[in-house]
């Protein structure tokens, strides 16, 4: 029996270890248990799409009860965390918590200040021109004032939902200070919704959140071919907005357009100075609905008073 000498024990042992292999270690990825609730992107269409259809109809409802033209754009929809919707919101604030039966949870809607005041300005029957910005809590009257407008908004929220399940909206109960209201955890998943209001020169936001969970678990009713139909009203909704907005009023003036003034000449003008207008004599004025051209025509006497006679429509 031949016996192996050292140097080939050793070059033995050395193809041993060269043949091992040396597993890395396994991979930690970091996980964020607050993304369980994250709702999927074919949900968010469906949830733009159905907040387009609620801004607009919310537009019409409010034109009707404000008696004012009222605009209102759909301008996000984020997913953040409860925590996260609540510190973006203005302190003080007028906020509503609200009951989403048959579901379990719990949603919010926030009506900025800037909004606020002069909605109750309007509701009250006062003017807004002119009114200063306010930044306090609302009281426990006007509380109850703005309530009223509230449950138009979840009449047509509620009305906009009606496509994927009949949730009814209630208010349930107030707060004004965001960091406060502790109706969901901090961490809870929500989808925020913000919409833009605009009524004359006032504008503000309304936010409004709804659990993911609750959205996740319609997630049978956000099909393909809901989400993606089109969003042409119908003949009946036409109607009906058409019905609501023949009782708003519009604002109608006649402008005659002047001059260029330098800041120089601007303040040297005193009473019984004459300005030169560029506008020929016997030329068409221009007649405007809420700030727009819609009609041209002349300015006339109608016994004491002055009238506008309606020549051409705006093309």
């Amino acid at each position: 029996m031949n016996q192996l000498s050292q140097a080939e024990i050793d070059r033995v042992f050395e193809g041993v270890k060269e043949t091992v292999r040396v597993e890395a270690p396994p991979k930690v990825v970091a996980y964020d248990f607050r993304r369980l609730d994250r709702v999927s992107k074919e949900q968010l269409r469906g949830i733009h799409l159905l907040h387009n259809n609620f801004a607009r109809n919310l537009a019409a409802s409010l034109s009707a009860y404000l008696r004012a033209y009222v605009i209102v754009n759909l301008v996000s929809i984020e997913q953040l965390s409860f925590a996260e919707f609540t510190q973006c919101l203005p302190s003080p604030t007028c906020m509503i918590w609200l009951g989403m039966k048959p579901f379990d949870g719990a949603g919010v809607l926030e009506l900025n200040p800037s909004l606020m005041f002069p909605l109750l300005e309007m509701l009250l029957g006062g003017n807004v021109r002119g009114l200063t910005r306010v930044n306090r809590e609302a009281t426990e009257i006007e509380q109850q004032i703005l309530d009223t407008l509230f449950r138009i908004m979840l009449h047509d929220l509620k009305e906009a939902w009606q496509g994927v399940s009949n949730i009814n909206f209630t208010i349930e109960g107030h707060e004004t200070e965001p960091q406060l209201l502790q109706i969901l955890a901090p961490t809870e998943a929500v989808v925020s919704v913000g919409l833009e209001v605009r009524i004359g020169e006032t504008t503000g936001m309304l936010n409004i959140a709804v659990p993911s969970i609750t959205i996740k678990m319609l997630r049978h009713r956000f099909d393909r071919q809901w989400s993606v139909r089109k969003t042409d009203s119908t003949e009946e909704e036409q109607s009906r907005m058409l019905s609501i907005l023949m009782k708003t009023n519009v604002s109608m003036e006649v402008r005659l357009q002047g001059p260029s003034l330098s800041i120089g000449n601007l303040m040297s003008l005193n009473i019984g100075d004459v300005l030169s207008f560029d506008h020929i004599v016997g030329k068409p004025l221009a007649l405007l609905a809420n700030g727009k051209t819609k009609y041209h025509g002349q300015v006339v006497a109608q016994g004491r008073k002055r009238a506008f006679v309606v020549e051409t429509l705006e093309s």
